[in-house]
């Protein structure tokens, strides 16, 4: 600048030199702007752009993340549409609503697309064949939300359409998938040089829906547990240190003279035994010994359970006798299934949670799930349900999800 004066701004355009990991196969967030992941479209950016959701970190307030204008307009939504830094198969996805505490979208859903040609503004919303990867699902306040993708197996996308609804504010969004066309050369795997994906032993294939080895080992993505994510399955029971993180609805008041904070019936107990049954309701412990890991540090998934006539809770109460509190380290698993057609669990639905020590659930009535499993050291449950307590099958049905031949695998 000669000889001096002022400049308002000053921009440089272009794409950024991507940033992504040195394994080919190695699942990683395919939106990131480090990536090279863009937001190319939004339907609004009133008090913060899209281009914000694809940057690192959660920001420092809502200013640095995407917030569109109020809407009194029914059924009104937003969306930005983000193109993928590659083609990819998408896996979950990370909605992180931080520092949005009264304006946070009610719900969101995703779909994705394949698309090599730019895309027109003008047939962004309607025109494309777009694929439904995440239906409408409610979101909460101020918090990170993790939620694994459907019908996606088998296929590659380049773009992802966030859909908001009605309007509102959100931080980032992070899409984790793996490339479809990564680099081959140099691969190596047991020694031997790899050609090709397929190629790769099923040990060595991060977590997907869509990845199935030819040994019929199929392997899902554990996801930190979050209360949005495991409504369709039951509730999650815990506290909130900022009071206004904690799902709407959720009645908060002091207690203990001021000295604690009560959120109310976070669950309700029911059940539906006959009146004749003898069942009770009544607490019981479980304690709980760490899983066998297999060799790739996976958790195999053999069998899933459910309570015909009750809901059932589980509060962690830590550790063991003898070996001190629960730490916040320690998680147990949590895996849950759908019933389907025909009356056994339906393994396209299966979802798997990681849940701290400070997090207990209850499973909704006749909601199939994996045996409480626990990870790292023992841990005892207090377990809340009604049962009659003879061992009947009326109290508890066991089913074995490896009769099949093909083998769910949890990746941690």
């Amino acid at each position: 600048m000669y000889p001096d004066g002022g400049i308002a701004r000053f921009r440089v355009y272009g794409h950024v030199a991507p940033v992504m990991p040195a394994d080919p196969f190695e699942s990683f967030d395919l939106a990131h702007v480090f990536a090279g992941g863009r937001v190319v479209f939004t339907s609004d950016q009133h008090f913060g752009v899209g281009s914000n959701l694809i940057l690192p970190g959660r920001g420092k307030d809502m200013g640095d993340g995407w917030e569109t204008k109020r809407s009194r307009q029914k059924d009104h939504k937003d969306w930005a549409i983000l193109q993928l830094a590659a083609e990819g198969f998408l896996e979950y996805v990370e909605i992180d609503t931080a520092h949005f505490k009264g304006n946070f979208p009610e719900s969101c859903e995703i779909h994705a697309l394949s698309s090599k040609a730019e895309l027109d503004w003008k047939n962004t919303t309607d025109d494309l064949s777009w694929t439904l990867v995440l239906p409408r699902t409610k979101l909460g306040p101020h918090r990170q939300h993790y939620f694994q993708l459907e019908n996606i197996e088998g296929r590659s996308y380049s773009h992802i359409r966030v859909t908001i609804h009605p309007d509102g504010g959100i931080k980032r969004v992070r899409v984790f998938g793996l490339r479809a066309n990564p680099p081959e050369r140099g691969v190596v795997a047991n020694g031997d040089p790899l050609t090709s994906r397929s190629e790769l032993p099923p040990s060595s294939i991060p977590p997907s829906t869509s990845m199935t080895s030819p040994s019929k080992a199929t392997y899902l993505p554990v996801l930190p547990l979050t209360p949005e994510a495991f409504a369709p399955f039951g509730q999650v029971i815990q506290a909130y240190s900022d009071h206004t993180a904690a799902p709407k609805g959720i009645r908060i008041t002091p207690a203990n003279a001021g000295t604690a904070s009560k959120f109310h019936k976070l669950s309700l107990l029911h059940s539906s035994y006959p009146v004749d049954a003898g069942a009770t309701a009544g607490l019981s412990v479980y304690r709980c010994q760490p899983a066998k890991l297999e060799a790739d540090g996976t958790v195999a998934l053999t069998t899933l359970e459910r309570h015909p006539f009750t809901n059932q809770a589980f509060i962690p109460m830590g550790v063991g006798a003898g070996e001190g509190l629960g730490e916040p380290g320690d998680r147990y698993l949590v895996v849950v299934a759908h019933n389907g057609a025909d009356d056994k669990p339906d393994l396209q639905t299966v979802r798997a949670f990681s849940a701290t020590s400070a997090q207990g659930i209850m499973y909704n009535q006749a909601l199939w799930h994996q045996p409480m499993t626990v990870l790292n050291k023992p841990i005892d449950f207090t377990c809340v349900e009604t049962q009659i307590g003879d061992g009947t099958i009326r109290d508890c049905e066991i089913v074995s999800v490896t009769d099949g031949g093909s083998t769910l695998f949890l990746r941690l």
